[in-house]
């Protein structure tokens, strides 16, 4: 396996698909870092030198890219917490931060269904005959005569 930016990229893949394999990489720029390589689009991973490998790796290095990419959104995301804005409070809600509408969508972002306040038919049966039921045992019977 041809290893770049510490991550194992698929050999059978085309390398220009391979290198989205990358968090922080995507089909956008592909083009431009395997130009700057000087690498055919076309190629498959596995048929890459050591002398190629070694310039696509240079050339991602100048990106951010990995762990790095991500400690960056954590931390902007976590600024905007702090400072108090709306896009802080929406994330720290669990909400859509760009505008979407939640009333009838949003289900990745909230989570599964939850219903609330909507009892059935036969559940609200069941729990009045009981309290009745209940109600007329706990109930003491009065002596007649005395």
């Amino acid at each position: 396996m041809v290893r770049i930016a510490g991550l194992d990229i698929p050999n059978e893949k085309r390398i220009d698909i391979a290198l989205t394999y990358i968090y922080g990489i995507g089909r956008r720029n592909v083009g431009s870092i395997l130009k700057a390589a000087n690498v055919d689009v076309a190629r498959r991973a596995k048929t890459l030198t050591e002398e190629e490998t070694s310039r696509i790796q240079k050339i991602v290095d100048t990106i951010k890219v990995e762990g790095e990419l991500r400690q960056e959104i954590i931390a902007n995301i976590k600024r905007l917490k702090e400072i108090g804005s709306y896009r802080g409070l929406r994330h720290s809600r669990n909400l859509p931060v760009r505008g979407q509408r939640t009333r009838s969508n949003a289900r990745t972002k909230r989570g599964k269904r939850v219903t609330i306040g909507a009892i059935k038919k036969e559940i609200t049966a069941r729990t009045t005959t009981t309290i009745t039921e209940s109600a007329t045992k706990a109930a003491p019977k009065k002596e007649e005569g005395k």
